[in-house]
């Protein structure tokens, strides 16, 4: 019998997790828009069905398969885990070793979710959630209590979301954790984000950035004045941009300021300030005080309305230096996106110094990496192949990145410095401007992502969604 007969492809393998595989004796095979076939011999449990739907969240389409060939899917696809990573049982010190572990494998948040039979925790590795645990039902109520005293919320409020903070002693280590509650169908789904204080380790250097495109950024930031804006969606590493770059711009002779919804890292020697919202203390008011503070460097959190970005400009106009983030797809789609939040243009054109766009991939795991011959099919429909990837590396999975095949994330930057050609553009609303890109080499997005499938850093995989983009 050949192994190749069962052998599952990567990104249907990570649908579920071993524990999930062995659990309920399945095996993903093919994956639709919003549906998963699975294998199984376990057809007789009338009810599969329905729990699968719930816990992933889309249509599941049972195939039926012998017990033989189910398990030789699972014990050539899966690792069998032990009964005790499985079901873990609460204990009076249940939650500080949860935390514990979750800083020790790097992971950024935990996700505490109550199904109706059984409650699970999953970590978020390199972007990526990954089921770690289940808790009983019985159980999760008191790590649910245990969290509200601890971040100091309401405990008999449970129809209502909220907010709260932990600060989270182990041994000589001392960090963060934002805390977030929200009521689902059978109960309260627990988020807890880990936000390390120590942030002397985040340099520029480290984050992504090529050595002509570092050079162009830092040339950018020792402007006295004008606006630097950093866009991409959620989870992107703007936030982390930024923090390195004021961490570099952190002189004795500077008043940096910084406006943020919430202050996920604190900065020594940098005066940050918590947006408060309930008391009208928004992006525009703080904006308007930060001026009467004889400011040198502004950061605002995010640009996300017609009067964060009025005062945005006022502070430029005025002589200082301002850093924000945006939610745009591109460098140059900000320009359109600020003309939209009625910036006039010839405004804009005098004070935007840069435009970056940003996004995070995950880094292909050096131990289990596999290369492979380059076809058309593992690429978008449309996407010209350059001529040099006659091959790429897919992902595996191994112990060294927990069965991801994948170990850390980089970041990819897409810079547009703000020339004289493209004052005069932006000054005339000419929006189109492949030519300019093309004509001054401009590293895009798409660009820089198959330079690190090039260079073996990621997989198509992983950077499919850029590569598909116009």
């Amino acid at each position: 019998m050949s192994v190749d007969r069962f052998d599952i492809p990567v990104h249907l393998k990570q649908l579920i997790t071993s524990n999930q595989a062995f659990h309920y004796r399945i095996v993903p095979v093919q994956k639709e828009e919003n549906t998963i076939h699975f294998k199984t011999d376990n057809q007789q449990n009338g009810s599969l069905e329905k729990e699968l739907s719930i816990i992933l969240n889309k249509r599941i389409v049972l195939i039926e398969e012998t017990s033989e060939n189910l398990q030789s899917y699972l014990t050539l696809n899966y690792r069998k885990t032990s009964t005790s990573q499985e079901q873990l049982h609460y204990e009076d010190n249940f939650l500080q070793k949860l935390i514990a572990t979750a800083k020790d494998f790097g992971s950024s948040d935990i996700h505490m979710e109550p199904y109706e039979k059984f409650c699970r925790v999953r970590f978020r590795l390199d972007g990526k959630l990954k089921e770690m645990y289940t808790i009983t039902k019985k159980e999760f109520p008191q790590l649910v209590n245990q969290i509200k005293i601890q971040s100091g919320l309401d405990i008999s409020q449970k129809r209502l979301a909220q907010d709260g903070r932990i600060t989270f002693k182990n041994g000589n280590e001392e960090f963060d954790i934002r805390v977030s509650t929200m009521p689902t169908l059978y109960g309260e789904k627990i988020v807890l984000r880990l936000l390390n204080r120590n942030t002397q380790q985040v340099q520029l250097n480290d984050l992504g950035f090529t050595e002509q495109e570092l050079e162009i950024y830092r040339e950018a930031v020792k402007k006295p004045q004008g606006i630097i804006l950093i866009s991409g969606p959620t989870g992107s590493g703007k936030t982390t941009t930024l923090y390195a770059t004021l961490k570099e711009l952190n002189k004795e002779v500077s008043n940096i300021l910084t406006i943020e919804d919430p202050i996920e890292y604190t900065l020594e020697g940098i005066n940050q300030v918590q947006l408060r919202e309930d008391i009208e203390f928004d992006f525009p008011a703080a904006l308007r005080a930060f001026l009467r503070q004889d400011p040198d460097v502004i950061m605002v959190g995010e640009i996300r309305d017609d009067k964060t970005a009025a005062m945005a400009i006022k502070a430029a106009l005025t002589g200082h230096l301002v850093l924000s983030t945006i939610h745009t797809n591109s460098a140059w789609a900000t320009i359109s996106r600020l003309i939209d939040m009625n910036v006039p243009s010839f405004l804009l054109a005098s004070t935007l110094t840069m435009s970056i766009a940003q996004r995070l991939v995950r880094k292909l795991c050096p131990h289990c990496k596999q290369e492979k011959h380059a076809e058309a099919k593992d690429f978008p429909i449309g996407f010209e192949i350059p001529e040099a990837l006659n091959t790429h590396y897919v992902p595996v999975g191994c112990n060294h990145c927990y069965q991801t095949g994948y170990l850390g994330r980089k970041a990819i930057y897409e810079i547009l410095p703000i020339t004289k050609e493209l004052e005069t553009t932006i000054r005339h609303n000419e929006l189109q401007i492949d030519d300019y890109i093309a004509e001054n080499n401009i590293k895009t997005l798409k660009s820089n992502a198959i330079r690190l499938v090039l260079e073996g850093h990621t997989s198509v995989e992983e950077v499919y969604a850029i590569l598909a983009t116009n």
